[in-house]
């Protein structure tokens, strides 16, 4: 699990390095002093763990943790302070656990076993970010995550959803599907919503303008009005690789 540790002491990092070494699963990436150090080294790094002092100099870890909880892929949470009467303005940005200085070693163990249960925060970001969408099979019921979704085209009276691997046909109109995904999925033309995030190249082609998806071979012709709107989302997604 790679960790970050965030604490304005020198000595509190050093006794908490030294208290994670014990632990196999832990591999200590980096640490940080301050808060803006710390936000930036979430986003290079992409931690799977904060160990997060609360009483900083510049910005608090609390109001640190809510920055990071906006990221699209926010790592767990542990704070480690000295100070217990922060417990119940910590616990509403949804940490993993909450460690009292000088940290104990038994407890930190449980602290970090809980990182390895999904929080209900944790579970309801990555319900919201990438969502379930349910499809018929015959008679069975069958389900995939958002981001296995290419597209959807609405043909002879049908919607036809297009995933990696196969297609389905929905009993939901286009526009109850753009409603019920808002922000991501986009309207390409009339008859076409295309999942944002796997848009790949736009390219113009005898006057007509086409999109091409990554993990599909398909190019979906799309509306010109559309094309400086999806040209955006484009640029967005290469610059985030």
């Amino acid at each position: 699990m790679r960790t970050l540790i965030v604490d304005d002491e020198p000595l509190a990092r050093a006794r908490l390095k030294r208290l994670l070494s014990a632990h196999t699963q832990i591999d200590c990436i980096g640490e940080a002093e301050n808060a803006t150090d710390a936000l930036n080294l979430v986003q290079q790094l992409q931690p799977d763990l904060v160990m997060l002092d609360i009483e900083m100099p510049d910005t608090d870890g609390l109001a640190l943790a809510e920055t990071i909880n906006q990221l699209p892929l926010p790592p767990a949470i542990i704070f480690v302070t000295a100070h217990p009467q922060h417990a119940l303005d910590a616990y509403s940005v949804g940490p993993s656990d909450y460690l009292l200085k000088p940290v104990d070693a038994s407890r930190l163990k449980t602290a970090l076993e809980r990182v390895g249960t999904p929080t209900r925060a944790h579970i309801e970001k990555q319900d919201e970010l990438n969502p379930w969408i349910s499809y018929q099979v015959g008679n069975s019921l069958r389900r995939i995550r958002f981001d296995k979704v290419q597209y959807f085209m609405a043909e002879d009276k049908v919607v036809k959803m297009v995933f990696d691997g196969g297609e389905a046909i929905l009993n939901e109109s286009l526009n109850r599907i753009e409603a019920s995904y808002q922000g991501l999925v986009v309207r390409a033309h009339r008859h076409l919503l295309i999942n944002i995030s796997r848009m790949n190249t736009l390219n113009k082609i005898d006057g007509l303008y086409f999109v091409s998806l990554y993990g599909c071979d398909e190019r979906l012709n799309i509306s010109r009005r559309k094309a400086s709107e999806l040209k955006i989302y484009i640029f967005h997604n290469h610059s985030s690789a």
